[in-house]
């Protein structure tokens, strides 16, 4: 048996790293930015746009000890037009041996443009389902961080692709196009069976396995999968991995996770993979099924930092929890529905980090959401401006498309506002009509695709919401000013400043915690339409303070609540008579203190009427009882009381 003498340290220095959310979600967000970096510059091909992918058989040779692969890729297409040629995306470094079409060889080109054109030897009409067959092999390039790695753990050899967006053209031809999903695929990696060290090859992809096949020295692992998938997120790893599963009871249609680990690693990942079933759970109770159930969902260490969600196993660089949250949530998000474009990127990774948010509040608990959010408003007010949703500008910047602060923090904190404007019961409902909504599962959905489906699941026009949070830039900061004028009675003044001119105002509930002098306490949400707004609430203790945003649902900073003016000598200069009063009542104040604005509520805090300051008020058109008078002053708001008879 070999001596791992890192084996200690590793799995330490991995359990630190699970353990700090912020650490993984920069580990996360470097990690899929680098995985982009030299690729993203490069658009889908043109020339490949003439036809839709429907299926392909892969089938890969290779040795996880040499950096080379050879195989044959079968592919299935239809002509989107006439067709009497057709192109892949193949970089010019692998070498095509041969192009066959129902046992006849076809002639091709392979050129500097990583294009491999195929002459095909008759017309191929629009709507025509044909195949062909291209063997090829070579040594490929890796771009960036993945593509196709051959390395080593612990002495022992390892390959593992990772070909988000433009990679997979870098070890099999394929069509690189991010909005043509490939129908299903069947993937066969023949590998030695044993490593030098006489340890077995285990080899991982995409789908349900179907067999392994022992042929003299070699094996061949067939994995089935059966959904649309696009060609970045197919996937292969081989190494001495140790191989073992957690059972998902599913409503009793079972499924695995099944878990490919190091060796060195195996009791470490053996304590930290368990949880996924919990988490697994709760993301079916909160939206739906998880998309690939009839197949499995796994794990697959390879050799970095951060995570890769390919369909049905995401590729670990660890197994803290944080991470496989974040990569269970791909699977919805990102991979039944894909985003549409770069500009869109938030509807993966926004949803990634929420449901990592999700994870906590309810396997932690909600101090530790609370906690959660704060450190996402914290990111995101680090800087005044930056909106969500990119510009055209924006997606040739790798760096803005991942940002840590807005497409995942904010995109994140976005979901969660509008969780808390439409209520639990139709936010988590509209996802689910987003997630089963037959034009987008397991295909591609927008930005306007989204809202458009939380609109008519809520009845609400959300267009000033995505506005002010989505398109636009920046956050508010409020001042908030109280008083309570009677027993059963308190007065809050709302007003609010922008960090960014892209937005006016931002409208949005305001929760506040009201403390009494016994230690009552009372969470009241008032629905901040306008700036400087004024709400009476009802309460049935004297308070003694109020807290802003107490779970840190708002993106907001540096918040400021201050005890109202009618607690000073003011209070007592503003007198109204008669009280009661029948058909008027004048108001007597102090010379010094001019009035803005008068406003009268009901005892139900309806605004009753606003108007110009005047010490005469008609009072012969309001119903009996008890009146709200409101005075805005150059001093703060004045609050009186007066009975109608």
């Amino acid at each position: 048996m070999k001596i791992r003498l890192l084996f200690v340290f590793y799995l330490f220095s991995l359990a630190l790293f699970g353990q700090d959310f912020n650490e993984t979600l920069k580990s996360i967000r470097t990690a899929e930015a680098t995985s982009a970096m030299k690729k993203m510059l490069q658009k889908a091909n043109a020339n490949t746009g003439n036809y839709d992918v429907k299926y392909h058989r892969l089938e890969f040779s290779l040795d996880p000890s040499v950096a080379f692969i050879s195989g044959a890729v079968t592919t299935y297409f239809e002509a989107k037009e006439n067709l009497n040629q057709v192109t892949f995306d193949l970089s010019n470094n692998m070498i095509v041996s041969q192009v066959t079409q129902r046992g006849n060889t076809l002639s091709f080109t392979q050129n500097t443009n990583d294009e491999l054109v195929i002459a095909l030897p008759t017309i191929q009409n629009t709507g025509v389902l044909d195949s062909l067959t291209i063997s090829y092999s070579g040594n490929p390039i890796s771009s960036g961080f993945g593509s196709f790695e051959q390395t080593q753990h612990e002495g022992d050899p390892v390959i593992w692709t990772l070909s988000e967006p433009y990679g997979a053209k870098g070890w099999w031809p394929c069509k690189q196009d991010l909005n043509d999903k490939i129908d299903n695929i069947d993937v066969y990696i023949t590998t030695p069976q044993f490593n030098p060290s006489n340890e077995e090859y285990m080899a991982v992809s995409n789908g349900l396995e179907q067999s392994q096949k022992i042929n003299g020295s070699n094996k061949t692992t067939h994995f089935k999968h059966g959904y649309p998938i696009p060609a970045y997120l197919i996937a292969i790893a081989v190494t001495n991995y140790e191989v073992y599963a957690h059972t998902v009871p599913n409503n009793g249609n079972p499924f695995d996770i099944v878990n490919y680990v190091y060796p060195e690693n195996l009791g470490y990942a053996q304590a930290s993979t368990p949880v996924t079933v919990d988490i697994m759970n709760l993301f079916t109770n909160l939206f739906e099924e998880y998309p690939f159930a009839n197949e499995k969902y796994g794990h697959a260490q390879f050799g970095w930092g951060g995570g890769m969600e390919h369909t049905t196993v995401s590729f670990m660089g660890n197994f803290s929890r944080n991470l496989i949250a974040h990569e269970l949530a791909h699977q919805w998000f990102g991979n039944k529905i894909t985003c549409g474009s770069w500009k869109d990127i938030w509807l993966n990774e926004g949803f990634a980090t929420y449901l990592s948010g999700l994870t906590i509040e309810h396997l932690d608990g909600n101090n530790a959401f609370a906690t959660w959010k704060q450190e996402r408003n914290a990111s995101i007010t680090s800087a005044t401006n930056g909106a969500v949703y990119l510009t055209d500008a924006d997606t040739t910047n790798v760096n803005r498309i991942f940002s840590s602060r807005l497409t995942y923090n904010k995109g994140a904190m976005v979901l969660h506002m509008l969780r808390k404007k439409l209520g639990d019961a139709n936010f988590f409902q509209g996802v689910k009509n987003y997630l089963s909504n037959p034009n987008h599962a397991y295909a591609y959905a927008k930005t306007p695709d989204f809202i458009s489906i939380m609109e008519a699941l809520s009845g609400e026009n959300l267009t000033e919401f995505f506005n002010d949070w989505l398109y636009n830039h920046g956050y508010p900061s409020y001042t908030v000013q109280w008083s309570q004028p009677t027993a059963n009675q308190v007065s809050i003044s709302i007003s609010q400043t922008q960090s960014d001119a892209s937005v006016t105002f931002f409208e949005a509930p305001v929760t506040l915690r009201l403390t009494g002098t016994l230690g009552e306490m009372l969470d009241v949400t008032l629905n901040n339409t306008v700036n400087n707004q004024t709400f009476l609430s009802s309460v049935n203790f004297t308070v003694a303070s109020i807290q802003f945003d107490p779970e840190s649902d708002l993106i907001s900073k540096n918040n400021n609540v201050s005890l109202g003016i009618n607690h000073t000598d003011f209070q007592s200069d503003f007198v109204i008579h008669p009280n009661p009063s029948t058909n008027a009542f004048y108001v007597v104040k102090p010379e010094n203190v001019e009035v803005n604005e008068v406003r009268i509520f009901n005892t139900l805090g309806q605004l009753l009427i606003k108007t110009n300051w005047s010490p005469i008020i008609n009072a012969s058109y309001f119903a009996s009882g008890m009146l709200f008078v409101q005075f805005h002053t150059n001093a703060g708001i004045i609050n009186k009381t007066v009975l109608k008879n």
